[in-house]
C-alpha cells in the first residue's frame, strides 16, 4: 500500500495576486483566491512535489461579512464573525461552497465539481473538511432550507435528545470587542433568544472572547448538564442529518474527510456515520482531529477512523526538541505510547492551527525543519502532511487583520501568503521568483516526499528503534541524534537525524544482532550505504563490526540522512 502524503492548502489564499493587501481589508480591497486558480499546471506541480492527496481547506460555505444579495446569500452579523473573511469552521450551509471562491457565483458548485475532476485527472485525491461539532450562529442553508437545524427544536428545554441544539434560559450576551469591526457607525445588535450553547462546550449565555463564540454546539444526544448522560436509543435526529451531509459530498467524488474536533462528538456517532458512508463508498477515508490519547483506540477501533492527528505525540515531542532543547531520545517514548497504532497516525510539522516552522514563534530558519521532516515522513507507515508554503519557508510575518502577528497564516482574513505568491507567480507556478535557498528547500521536500511514497521500506516496511543499544562511550549524543531502521525482505534503510542546529556530530552507531536477525541479513558481510537524500554522503562497513563497535557516522547540523544498505558481493 502506497504511503499517503497530504498537501493542505487554504483555498481562499492560494491564488491571491495582490502583493500589497490592506490590513483588515475586505474582499474588494485585497482580493481572494478562486477554485479556478487550481489549474492543471498548479495541480501537476503539487503532484510532482510528492503528493497523493490535496486537502482543500475552507470549501464549505461559512460565516463571513461578505454578502451576495443578487444570489440571496446573506453575510453574517459582524458580532458573530471572526474576521471579514470569516472562520472556515463556522459553517453556514453544509450543502454549499463559499461563493467568493467561485468566478461565477451562480455556478459555484459546478466549479467545485470541476476542481475535483481536475484534481483526479492530475493524480490527486481530494480531502475536504467535515465540521460536525458546531455550526455558525446564523446557520441557514440556501440550498436546502428545509434541512436547517433546529426547525423542530423545543427551545424551552435546555436539553432534549430530539433537539439539534442546546438552549440556555436567557438571551445571548456578546461582549464589546468581540466579532469584526466593519467600519459602520451604527449596526443593529445581534440577538439570540434563547441563547444556544457555544461550540467549545460553553453552556452559558455569556461566552467570552476566548471562546468559539461565533459557533453553536450541536446536540448528538449527550446531556452535558446531567453528567454527560447519553441518549442514543433511539438514534437522535441529528445523526441522520449529519450522515446525509457526508453522503452529499461523497457523491460529489470527494475522497476523504478531515473531521474537525472529532473527539468532541461521541464515538458512537462515528461508528454509525462512518459505517453508513463506507457501506456506500468503501474507498472513502476519514481523518480525525483528536488530541486526547486516551481516545485513540476507541476512535480507530470503534469509531472507524482511518487516521488520527499525531499532534500531542510526535509533533509536540519534535517541537520540544527543536524549540525547548528536549532530548531526541524522547521520540522513543512518543512512539511507544501509541501501543502499536503508529500506522494510523498522521504526522506533520505545520497546519492551519499551528505556527509556521519558519516563524519566530517556532524554528526561525526553515532548514532547521529538515531532521524533523525526515523523521516524520519515514518513521512509520502512516500519512505525512505539509501545509502550503512550508516547502518555501513561509514565515507568516506581520498582522493581517483579525489575526495578529502570531506566526500563523491567517484563516480569518482576506490576505496573502507572500513567499507562496512567488511560486504562484501570477498563475505560472515556476521557480523564477524564488531565492536559491527556496529552490533548495523545495527540492528537499520534493525528494523526501517522493521517496516516502515510492519506497517500499518506508511505505510498507517494519520499524526498529536503534536508540536502546546506542548509549555507550563514543556513541551518538542521544540528546541530539536519533536513529532507526525501516526494512522489508527486499530493502533495508538506516535513518539518522541530527537535531543540533549549530554543531556537526561524529560518532559510532551500533546495529544490534537482534535487528540483524529480524531483517535476515548476513552479519559477516560488507555493506555500502548510499544516502538517498544527500548524494555526496555514503558509508561502507562490515556488519559484524557494526554490531560490536558501531558504524562511523558524521552528520552536519540540522540534517536527516536516509541510507540504503546494500550487501557488497
Amino acid at each position: 500500500m502506497q504511503k499517503i502524503s497530504i498537501y493542505q492548502v487554504f483555498t481562499r489564499l492560494f491564488g491571491v495576486k495582490n502583493i500589497k493587501p490592506k490590513l483588515n481589508g475586505g474582499l474588494t480591497d485585497n482580493g481572494v483566491g478562486k477554485m479556478a486558480d487550481f489549474t492543471n499546471k498548479a495541480l501537476s506541480e503539487i503532484k510532482n512535489l510528492g503528493i497523493t492527496h490535496i486537502w482543500y481547506t475552507g470549501i464549505i460555505e461559512h460565516a463571513t461579512c461578505e454578502s451576495y444579495p443578487d444570489f440571496n446569500i446573506k453575510g453574517q452579523h459582524p458580532s458573530v464573525v471572526k474576521g471579514k473573511a470569516g472562520s472556515p469552521y463556522a459553517i453556514t450551509d453544509y450543502f454549499d461552497v463559499n461563493p467568493y471562491l467561485a468566478k461565477d457565483v451562480a455556478g459555484r458548485m459546478k466549479e467545485f465539481e470541476l476542481l475535483v475532476k481536475r484534481s483526479h485527472a492530475n493524480g490527486l485525491k481530494v480531502i475536504i473538511d467535515f465540521v460536525p461539532n458546531h455550526v455558525a450562529r446564523e446557520y441557514h442553508s440556501d440550498v436546502f432550507p428545509e434541512k436547517d437545524f433546529g426547525l423542530n427544536d423545543n427551545k424551552q428545554m435546555n436539553f432534549s435528545p430530539a433537539n439539534d441544539f442546546y438552549y440556555m434560559d436567557g438571551e445571548l450576551h456578546i461582549e464589546e470587542g468581540m466579532g469584526t469591526n466593519i467600519g459602520h457607525a451604527t449596526i443593529e445588535k445581534y440577538t439570540e433568544i434563547p441563547a444556544k450553547a457555544t461550540g467549545n462546550d460553553q453552556f452559558t449565555e455569556f461566552p467570552t472572547i476566548n471562546d468559539w463564540y461565533e459557533t453553536v454546539k450541536l446536540n448528538y444526544g449527550v446531556d452535558y448538564l446531567d453528567n454527560k448522560k447519553q441518549h442514543f436509543d433511539p438514534v437522535p435526529p441529528l445523526w441522520d442529518k449529519m450522515v446525509a451531509i457526508l453522503r452529499y459530498w461523497a457523491a460529489k467524488n470527494v475522497d476523504a474527510f478531515r473531521c474537525d474536533m472529532a473527539e468532541m462528538v461521541p464515538v458512537e456517532f462515528w461508528n454509525y456515520a462512518i459505517g453508513a458512508i463506507k457501506s456506500e463508498f468503501p474507498d472513502i477515508m476519514f481523518i480525525a482531529e483528536v488530541y486526547n490519547p486516551n481516545l485513540y483506540d476507541s476512535y480507530i477501533n470503534q469509531g472507524g477512523f482511518d487516521y488520527l492527528y499525531d499532534k500531542v505525540g510526535l509533533y509536540d515531542t519534535l517541537r520540544n526538541i527543536i524549540q525547548y532543547d528536549a532530548p531526541a531520545h524522547a521520540i522513543t517514548e512518543s512512539w511507544q505510547s501509541l501501543n502499536g497504532i503508529d500506522a494510523k497516525m498522521l504526522r506533520f510539522l505545520e497546519n492551519h492551527d499551528e505556527h509556521r516552522f519558519a516563524s519566530k514563534e517556532f524554528g526561525n530558519n526553515p532548514f532547521n525543519a529538515l531532521p524533523a521532516m525526515v523523521l516524520s515522513a519515514t518513521m512509520h507507515k502512516g500519512p505525512i502532511m505539509i501545509y502550503f508554503g512550508q516547502e518555501l519557508g513561509e514565515p507568516a510575518i506581520g498582522e493581517s487583520g483579525y489575526s495578529g502577528d502570531d506566526g500563523k497564516t491567517t484563516i480569518f482574513d482576506f490576505y496573502h501568503v507572500p513567499e507562496y505568491q512567488k511560486w504562484f507567480n501570477g498563475g505560472k507556478f515556476t521557480l523564477d521568483k524564488l531565492s536559491e535557498d527556496q529552490i533548495k528547500l523545495r527540492e528537499f521536500y520534493s525528494n523526501l516526499l517522493n521517496l516516502s511514497i515510492s519506497n517500499e521500506a518506508i511505505s510498507e516496511g517494519e520499524f526498529y528503534d536503534l536508540m536502546w543499544v546506542n548509549n555507550f562511550e563514543g556513541g551518538p549524543d542521544t540528546s541530539k541524534i536519533y536513529a532507526f531502521l525501516r526494512y522489508t525482505i527486499h530493502e533495508v534503510l538506516l535513518v539518522v537525524v541530527n537535531f543540533d542546529m549549530m554543531n556537526a556530530h561524529d560518532f559510532k552507531l551500533r546495529i544490534p544482532n537482534h535487528a540483524i536477525e529480524l531483517m535476515k541479513i548476513n552479519s559477516n558481510k560488507y555493506f555500502q550505504a548510499s544516502d538517498l537524500l544527500n548524494t555526496d554522503n555514503a558509508l561502507r562497513f562490515n556488519m559484524g563490526v557494526a554490531i560490536e563497535f558501531g558504524i562511523h557516522i558524521s552528520l552536519n547540523p540540522s540534517i536527516g540522512c536516509i541510507y540504503r544498505l546494500e550487501e557488497i558481493s
